[in-house]
Parts: C-alpha cells; structure tokens; sequence
C-alpha cells in the first residue's frame, strides 16, 4: 500500500510540474494550492482504491481549495458515507461535499 501512494504522489508531482499553468484556471490563488488540491484528491482516490467497502472506479473526487467534491454512484448509503468519511480523514481537507447518488 506504501509503494502504491508513493507512486501516486510521485506521478502526481510529475503531471504538476508540467501543467502548473493550470492552476489560475480553475481558481487557485497560487501554484502551492493547486500542488495542495491535486494532492488531496491523489490520496482520497488513493484510499478509495484500498477500501474494500467504497468501489473507488464508481466515484469521482475533485478537490477546490481544500473543499473535496465527491460525485458518482453508489450501491449503498453506506457506501457513500464511507467515501465522505475517507475524505474527512484526509490531511488538509477543509470541507466536503457529497454528491454521490445511490443507485442500486
């Protein structure tokens, strides 16, 4: 699991490097908030992807100052306060906004 977060955050940083310019775009202020977004919406996917209980493919997670939005399906309302909640956890997460429809 380690390895797999590492090489996330290292392609992350990779297609940042490159596409820094995105960043007045979509709303940041500055480059560090973009790098700061981008991040926490590698490692809400991230942690999707390893939980068991959230089918991470299912659900779409976009990060704007801090504010995660989270959008797709769900098979359960469980299932989509699991994926709230994992967004909640992550480091530097200000709000959350969840927009996920259930959908058996």
């Amino acid at each position: 699991m380690n390895i797999r977060t590492a090489l996330i955050a290292a392609m992350t940083a990779g297609m940042l490097l490159t596409a820094t310019g995105c960043a007045v775009t979509r709303g940041q202020e500055t480059v560090g908030a973009y790098v700061d977004d981008a991040t926490i919406t590698t490692q809400v996917k991230a942690r999707m992807l390893d939980n068991k209980q959230v089918a991470g493919t299912s659900i779409s997670v976009e990060t704007l100052n801090g504010t995660v939005m989270l959008s797709g399906f769900a098979k359960s309302a469980n299932e989509r306060n699991m994926a709230e909640s994992i967004a909640r956890g992550v480091n530097g997460t200000k709000a959350v906004r969840n927009e996920i429809a259930i959908r058996p």
